[in-house]
């Protein structure tokens, strides 16, 4: 196996690094951008297809149980066979995933387009991480890292947005299909300037373990939204939870008795690493409780069309791009602690700015707490990420990136569960009986449960800089 650093002192693969990165930054961006764009289109879809709007959900959480199921597979993968060999596979899965997702044919087979998208786009985030810290010189990780943090950060929270502006204009399958000449020209970007894979462990991939995870993950996931649709106290719910909870304790249990397990758990010794992914855990869950509550709030409660509302929502992801750049170039020059610091503090600022929320609110408000979120999600994402893929050995960069998405995509799929969750049962107990969708006649109730659910958002935020500020301080003490 060669160095690490044998990208770094190859004349042409550093001169085209930046190329690297765009290529790498755009399929980042489009994976993640097709965790939350179907949100705004999910009215529409379910009109158009003649389907409730319960059983439309799965287009969204399908995609995410997928991604979460078979990250650290293609993290492996990637470590053994080579990480550019399987993000350029994934980039042509993804984008022939999204061509099949624009057909309207049923909503089975768009769950099973947004199957294939799913895999395509773990294949794309379980090495985008590995990649860039391989070719990128430690001087300039910072700003690379933080450009793939920013892009992530990005497309998760801006698909409402973007959405929304795309359906104001044309039919929902462009949601979809914009995904296609964008994939395409990153293909060929890659082809051009990505380079062959110079380190590959040809190590044997742990597919046992992977197919308990897989179990577990979408078992555990599909409790929680089929519960949400016919209630916890169900059968079928029950017995999911419990297969996940047998199929989980039987992976640890393989895993600690294989050769080369999916998970090395040794690697989460390294406390730096640990934290750091916890808190990435934390953040874009209490990201996502924004991103399926505020749609409702702009469209349902206040009664915006769905462009303007799309346009309001664009607030973050302008922020983003404004902010992450300097994040990136201060974590060059100062280190990640105080900026991660400060991107966590605006964070926990913005989830107590929203619990304030109502239908009377100036837009003004609701302007400059999603501002403050943009920064301090600018602020913490590069810091957060450099910290994660610098605090591991070379060899495994792999499993590092692919732990950092799948904590990154974790986060989104329990921000979902969690905030529907809080929000259809804080509705229940106000109306007296159960919800699960906006009461037109009762936008009071809505903004009942909205509250509690940013409340559960503050929370989140206030433990993730908890963590780090314990973090910061036992590092100084040693």
């Amino acid at each position: 196996m060669e160095s690490v650093t044998s990208f770094q002192e190859n004349p042409i693969v550093q001169k085209n690094r930046w190329w690297i990165l765009v290529s790498v930054a755009m399929f980042t961006f489009m994976s993640t951008l097709d965790a939350s764009i179907v949100n705004i289109a999910l009215p529409t879809i379910s009109k158009d297809m003649n389907v409730p709007m319960n059983q439309s959900e799965w287009i969204v959480s399908i995609y995410l149980m997928i991604v979460c199921a078979c990250l650290l597979l293609f993290g492996k993968i990637g470590d053994s066979f080579g990480k550019i060999k399987v993000y350029r596979i994934g980039t042509i899965i993804f984008t022939v995933g999204s061509l099949l997702c624009g057909f309207n044919q049923s909503l089975g087979f768009l769950l099973f387009a947004r199957i294939i998208q799913g895999i395509g786009s773990s294949m794309t985030m379980a090495t985008n991480s590995g990649i860039i810290t391989e070719v990128f010189p430690f001087k300039e990780r910072g700003r690379a890292l933080g450009s793939i943090g920013a892009f992530v950060s990005l497309g998760s929270i801006a698909g409402p947005g973007i959405g929304g502006l795309i359906l104001s204009q044309f039919s929902w399958p462009y949601i979809f299909w914009i995904n296609v000449p964008v994939g395409i020209i990153t293909i060929l970007i890659g082809e051009k300037f990505l380079p062959k894979d110079r380190i590959k462990s040809d190590k044997k991939v742990d597919m046992v373990g992977f197919s308990l995870f897989a179990v577990f993950i979408m078992s555990f996931f599909g409790a929680i939204f089929i519960g949400q649709e016919i209630g916890f106290n169900a059968f079928l719910p029950f017995l999911l939870f419990i297969l996940a909870f047998a199929s989980f304790l039987t992976f640890i249990k393989v895993e600690k008795h294989v050769s080369q397990p999916l998970i090395t758990f040794s690697i989460f010794k390294n406390n730096m690493f640990t934290m750091s992914l916890i808190t990435a855990v934390l953040i874009f869950s209490s990201n996502f409780f924004v991103n399926v509550v505020i749609p409702f709030y702009l469209q349902n409660a206040r009664g915006l069309p769905a462009s303007k509302a799309g346009l309001l929502m664009m607030v973050f992801p302008l922020l983003m791009v404004i902010g992450s750049p300097i994040s990136g170039f201060l974590t060059d020059k100062i280190g990640t602690k105080l900026l991660t610091f400060s991107g966590l503090f605006l964070l926990s600022v913005t989830a107590l700015m929203y619990i304030f929320l109502n239908q009377g609110t100036p837009l003004w408000y609701y302007i400059l707490a999603t501002g403050i979120m943009g920064l301090g999600n600018a602020l913490f994402q590069s810091p957060n990420n450099t910290t994660v893929m610098s605090s591991v050995a070379k060899e495994d960069l792999g499993v590092a990136g692919s732990m950092n998405s799948f904590a990154r995509n974790l986060g989104m799929v329990l921000g979902i569960s969690l905030a529907t969750t809080i929000l259809y049962n804080a509705m229940s107990v106000l109306y007296g009986q159960r919800v699960t969708t906006f009461i037109s006649e009762r936008p009071d109730i809505f903004i009942f449960g909205m509250r509690i659910t940013f409340l559960g958002s503050f929370i989140l935020c206030i433990t993730a800089l908890s963590l780090t500020l314990f973090r910061s301080l036992k590092t100084r003490r040693k």
